[in-house]
């Protein structure tokens, strides 16, 4: 198949970044040796610098390898941070607490960088309900949804858990989850990854019938005499073939994904979803648009139709017509470097580039482009990277935001950042 010249949608706008994917069977520390190689062949990443205009990474702490970092509704005081070894720790007032928020280490499994602690999501209400939402991978490896209660500001009950939603592995792959949860309103949107590797071997994306490389939509709380969720009537698939709880389909692994500020009164939702082998892409729609959307994998990545090759002979499908093409894509130059989805500027702290979707790769570079329904526009690079960690490479695993809308950053080996512009600054948009 043909690379930049077989596309759907618009002509492919690349830019040269790199992406990481590591196989299935690979144990974890064989997985970073890998991603330390790749991180070596790139540009740029070395230690926090000022980017053009001053904006710089101020590390804020150090956790044992944070996958993601959110606040509660209404709390300007605290920060929570998950843990991939199951953990949920808290930062108050810039200083992080001796104490965790929640330890279910025992529950979880993390045999590699896509298993373990993955989300977390407070609802509206959460300051009079005092429940939560984790995903995670369990001792199984099946992805879990639960619901906890906190027990004072700053801890929760482990003794409160409500199992939600149990998504089974498959076939004994461990990667592609997911991670992403997201509350809009009452209904938690959940990031489910194709859960195969190479190619989506087991046509889990495609294929109506699995949650697998899926966006999920529910509402988690329980009917009195109903199952431990419920599903909105909107949903695409309600009352016809195909699982109730998928609002879109056809995606790889979309591990971060957010919800833009409305304009005129629409929601609309990006994602990152991170590509095999050739390119990593950027999708974009209105929430009403990608209801029942299919996002195009496997039969395609990014812009191209999709074919393994010999390694996979099995993987990809047939073009099922109506696919919904990414925004922004960028090609795999060197080495391999997942993109990292993540959050239009809200907050004071990046006047700059307020308005903006920032977002970054595996390797520890950040970027920004002016999200656009159809085509993203004005992609460039911020001038500032993660530094790299004890093994050579960055491995920047999220980005996260507080109350105020400011941006977080995430390294694998262990430091949180807050990206910030430093007074005088005269960063232009």
């Amino acid at each position: 198949m043909g690379d930049a010249e077989e596309t759907r949608g618009r002509p492919d706008r690349l830019s040269a970044e790199m992406r990481i994917r590591a196989g299935p069977a690979l144990a974890a520390a064989t997985t970073l040796l890998l991603l330390a190689a790749g991180a070596a062949a790139s540009d740029g990443v070395g230690p926090a610098s000022p980017a053009r205009g001053g904006v710089v990474l101020k590390q804020i702490g150090a956790f044992d390898e944070p996958t993601y970092l959110t606040a509660a509704p209404g709390s300007r005081r605290l920060l929570f941070v998950t843990e991939r070894k199951g953990v949920i720790a808290v930062i108050r007032r810039g200083r992080a607490l001796r104490r965790p928020f929640l330890n279910i280490s025992g529950m979880v499994r993390r045999r590699n960088l896509e298993q373990g602690l993955l989300g977390l999501a407070f609802p509206p209400d959460y300051r009079r309900s005092g429940r939560f939402y984790v995903q995670y991978t369990d001792t199984s490896g099946d992805i879990r949804i639960d619901e906890f209660r906190r027990r004072t500001a700053t801890v929760a009950a482990r003794s409160s858990r409500r199992p939600v939603l149990q998504i089974p592995e498959i076939d004994h792959y461990s990667n592609h989850n997911g991670g992403q949860l997201e509350f809009r309103g009452r209904l938690l949107y959940i990031g489910v990854g194709d859960g195969s590797n190479p190619g989506d071997v087991a046509n889990q994306a495609q294929n109506i019938a699995s949650l697998r490389g899926k966006i999920l939509r529910i509402n988690p709380r329980p009917s009195r005499r109903g199952p431990p969720y419920r599903v909105p009537r909107s949903n695409p698939f309600v009352g016809r073939r195909g699982r109730d709880e998928i609002l879109a389909y056809g995606l790889r692994n979309p591990w971060r994904f957010s919800f833009p500020p409305r304009r005129g009164g629409v929601d609309r939702i990006v994602i990152g979803d991170v590509g095999q082998n050739r390119f990593e892409e950027i999708d974009y729609e209105t929430v009403r648009a990608a209801n029942g959307a299919d996002f195009g994998w496997d039969a395609f990545e990014g812009h191209a139709p999709y074919g393994c090759g010999a390694i996979c002979p099995n993987a990809g499908t047939r073009d099922p017509g109506g696919t919904v093409p990414p925004i922004h894509t960028y090609r795999h130059r060197r080495g391999a470097c997942a993109v990292v989805g993540g959050y239009v500027v809200e907050g004071p702290a990046l006047r700059s580039l307020r308005g903006r979707y920032v977002y970054a790769d595996y390797c520890g570079r950040l970027r920004s482009l002016r999200l656009r329904l159809g085509a993203a526009a004005g992609d460039r690079p911020l001038g500032v990277s993660v530094p790299r960690g004890p093994l050579g490479f960055p491995a920047l695993t999220s980005l996260g935001t507080d109350a105020r809308g400011d941006l977080y950053l995430m390294s694998d080996s262990g430091p949180v950042y807050r990206l910030v512009e430093p007074r005088g600054s005269r960063a232009t948009r």
